[in-house]
């Protein structure tokens, strides 16, 4: 009776893990598998044109100027990479930009670092399908304090031609538009 008992509960732990081990199987292919929002975000790879609005200030007048960018998806379609390229405040400028899907915890995730900071910007949020955007908000440095600033970003598919980039700072508490990119495609 008791050698039976030990196969029985044997066979349910070894079933048990098995069907744990499946589980935890799926759960991870689910995660690492590119699906229909990773194919949405592979629509904006390509060459883009950007025209850059940008205000220092609230209320400061802009400057202009224009952006080439370069999208492509990389590690297996996972992720959405920009290569952008362009002048800023009579500058050479260069930025790199990834974006992504986390499977998991069904956000957008994304990076950028460029030649204008030594900081890594990262910001998550999600989709709206009302306006055809990717709402995201992070914390970016402002190099006069050192401190992170509340930072918000908009991203906007107008088409398949056409994408809006707005960013949102907080200067004395108060949130403000300090740029606007208008992508066309190429």
């Amino acid at each position: 009776m008791k050698l039976l008992f030990i196969v029985i509960a044997g066979a349910l732990i070894s079933v048990n893990l098995s069907a744990q081990s499946q589980d935890d199987m799926k759960a991870f292919m689910n995660y690492m598998t590119p699906g229909p929002i990773q194919q949405m975000m592979a629509k904006s790879a390509g060459a883009w044109t950007g025209a850059v609005t940008m205000w220092m200030q609230p209320g400061a007048p802009p400057t202009t100027s224009v952006l080439e960018t370069n999208n492509e998806m990389i590690l297996g379609g996972r992720y959405l990479q920009g290569l952008h390229k362009g002048s800023m405040m009579g500058m050479p400028f260069e930025g790199i930009g990834t974006t992504g899907f986390d499977n998991a915890r069904k956000i957008f995730v994304s990076s950028w670092v460029d030649n204008m900071g030594t900081g890594i910007l990262y910001m998550e949020g999600k989709w709206d399908e009302a306006t055809k955007s990717i709402n995201m908000s992070g914390k970016s440095t402002d190099p006069l304090t050192g401190k992170d600033i509340p930072t918000r970003e908009v991203w906007k598919f107008v088409d398949d031609t056409h994408q809006v980039l707005e960013m949102y700072f907080t200067e004395k508490g108060q949130e403000f538009k300090g740029m606007e990119i208008a992508f066309t495609k190429k």
